[in-house]
């Protein structure tokens, strides 16, 4: 495996991704991957080097800044625009995934965007956008969007993972996410995991002492495999 930190600037803000490639030299699926809330760390960066292990070509997207995690003071500020502009959550999506694009190895005939947190909110906006994308999947992702109604636009097949308990994706925003998906036309699913609530996926999330953010290692494993089946599907390798 082959990874490499990569600089790239989006309108006059500097960030910085991680790349991960397999061994060899021909061309392979892309997969974008986004981070949750708190900024790029090894949560993010971990998953996609584990995602070049299988044979994929993966960018672990910054869309904060400078390739770091924030301080726990900074996210809410940071998070609010991208919560209440689907466009500027788009646009920095996008700036990603131009340099997944840019990559020789990436076949852009098999791409596909996976996100955690808020990050899973900003691939299905990609998605949302009507980005050329075979799959997209969230992983306690926000599912909700000032933007419903561009669901139609959405050429991925999607997944969203979600904790039935988490109490940041309650079930009303559940409900409405499968009325947008239906609206749309979407080839869509939903897995909902009893026990787990948000930030399932990352061994870290349980040390900030918090009942609604936890670690679930049994739900971790089944969101991966599901996520790898819809592969299977839809980035053949």
């Amino acid at each position: 495996m082959l990874t490499r930190d990569i600089e790239y600037h989006h309108d006059g803000r500097r960030y910085v991704g991680h790349l991960a490639l397999p061994d060899g030299d021909g061309q392979v699926p892309g997969v974008l991957v986004c981070h949750e809330g708190p900024g790029l760390d090894e949560h993010a960066t971990g998953m996609a080097d584990r995602l070049a292990g299988l044979g994929f070509a993966a960018f672990a997207l910054d869309y904060h800044g400078d390739g770091r995690p924030l301080e726990l003071s900074q996210i809410r500020e940071r998070l609010g625009p991208l919560r209440e502009s689907a466009e500027l959550t788009r646009a920095l999506g996008r700036a990603g995934l131009d340099v997944l694009l840019a990559e020789p190895r990436v076949d852009p005939a098999r791409v596909g965007a996976i996100g955690f947190c808020f990050g899973g909110t900003m691939a299905l906006e990609l998605a949302r956008a009507g980005t050329d994308l075979r799959a997209v999947v969230g992983f306690h992702s926000g599912l909700g969007t000032p933007r419903p109604q561009d669901a139609a636009a959405i050429r991925a097949k999607v997944l969203v993972c979600i904790g039935a308990d988490d109490p940041m994706i309650p079930p009303e925003q559940r409900s409405e996410f499968e009325q947008e998906m239906r609206a749309g036309g979407v080839d869509w699913r939903m897995h909902l995991h009893g026990g787990a609530v948000h930030s399932f996926t990352n061994p870290n999330a349980s040390r900030l002492g918090n009942p609604a953010v936890a670690y679930h290692e049994l739900t971790a494993q089944r969101s991966w495999r599901a996520m790898l089946d819809l592969f299977d599907e839809a980035l053949p390798r």
